[in-house]
């Protein structure tokens, strides 16, 4: 079966601010944290606590010398509150690059919300973390609250964020909540999981659905893409899934570079093709469905395109004999076009079984050959070549 696949695009965000915070007391200060990423970025020779102490080398002493008296006397001005909130400023800046060029996880206060998302204390500024960065366990917590609804009640509260844009002229500091939990929770998932999920926003190409881990929150988000909702034909996921629908989803891919889940919710259901092969069409030549169609094969009427396709095939060399042995329905429609598919069995007594399907009808065809499955592939994708 073909796979498809889809990307999934974080959104972007444009003119979202920075702003610096009233200048606080030096003993309130984080400086533990950020002297330590001094040190990370050779900026050891700044801390909060030596500029609360006493002159730095940052501000220039005066030195004032009295001739009329017998000794020399010495005024060392002392840095004013404002040259301090500035240093601050600037030495937070640099932190949030650290954070940023480093990956860390920062923990901030929520101070506030607009319209497009939280504002979030980072030491002596406050950065944005806008709503499509939020985590998917806020919107799965709280279920048919608006953005706006669900932002009121989180001012107060910390938040884990990494940080994902420092502009320290434009005064831009902007957050992910959702690559800090990808940090968190990515590493605990595999291909082949299967999850409990929900399904969020839905998009012409697919749906986005979120993960349920064993601690009952939703961390992570996935895309499912048109072609992985269901085995029969949709030409809208919205004709099949709803925003709020509980779903069981499997993880088919995992890219870990761009922090992308592609999941399926077919691949949870047995494949069509599988269930003619072994159902529709016993393959021990049994008749136990009335779907199923054992009449005089001369009696059978070829699917549309069928007959200009087994002329074709009977000019192949090494193909003497092209016939429908038996036909059969789905139960469901999975391609209105016709369809050839190859068995996986070997030909026995040179005798080699076709699948063809259009709609709900199927119809086992034989050759009878002394090619192998490669060669019957090759003679097939010829003649496929020929036939308009």
């Amino acid at each position: 079966m073909p796979l498809y696949s889809a990307t999934l695009a974080l959104g972007s965000v444009s003119q979202l601010f920075i702003t610096g915070d009233a200048f606080a007391s030096s003993k309130n200060h984080n400086s533990c944290s950020v002297s330590c990423l001094f040190n990370h970025i050779n900026f050891s020779k700044l801390s909060h606590k030596s500029l609360s102490k006493k002159p730095s080398s940052l501000f220039a002493a005066s030195r004032v010398s009295n001739t009329e008296n017998s000794g020399l006397l010495h005024d060392t001005s002392t840095p004013t509150d404002e040259d301090l909130q500035e240093a601050r400023i600037s030495a937070d800046w640099k932190v949030a690059k650290a954070y940023s060029d480093n990956g860390l996880i920062f923990e901030g206060m929520i101070e506030g919300y607009n319209g497009g998302g939280l504002l979030v204390r980072f030491h002596s500024l406050v950065g944005f973390l806008p709503f499509p960065q939020l985590s998917p366990s806020h919107f799965c917590k709280e279920r048919g609250k608006s953005l706006q609804d669900i932002a009121k009640g989180l001012p107060g509260s910390l938040i884990s964020v990494k940080v994902i844009q420092v502009d320290e002229e434009h005064k831009k500091l902007i957050f992910s909540e959702k690559e800090a939990v990808w940090s968190k929770f990515s590493e605990q998932i595999n291909v082949g999981d299967i999850f409990e999920a929900r399904v969020g926003s839905m998009e012409d190409y697919g749906a986005f659905v979120h993960l349920r881990f064993p601690d009952g929150l939703y961390h992570l988000t996935g895309l499912v893409h048109v072609s992985e909702v269901s085995w029969d034909l949709v030409q809208d996921v919205r004709d099949i899934l709803n925003e709020g629908d509980d779903v069981r989803v499997k993880i088919i891919n995992i890219d870990r570079v761009k922090s992308r889940i592609t999941l399926s919710i077919k691949q949870l259901e047995e494949d069509p093709l599988l269930e003619t092969l072994d159902k529709v069409i016993p393959q021990d030549g049994s008749v136990g469905s009335d779907s199923l169609s054992t009449d005089n094969s001369s009696n059978i009427e070829p699917l549309p395109g069928l007959e200009a396709i087994f002329e074709e095939l009977v000019r192949e060399d090494g193909i003497d004999d092209v016939r429908i042995n038996r036909q059969g329905f789905e139960k469901r429609v999975v391609s209105q076009d016709l369809q050839l598919w190859l068995s996986n069995s070997p030909a026995v007594n040179q005798k080699f079984t076709l699948l063809a399907r259009a709609g709900r009808q199927v119809q086992e065809i034989q050759l009878t050959t002394t090619l192998d499955q490669e060669g019957i592939k090759k003679a097939l994708q010829r003649v496929l070549e020929r036939v308009p």
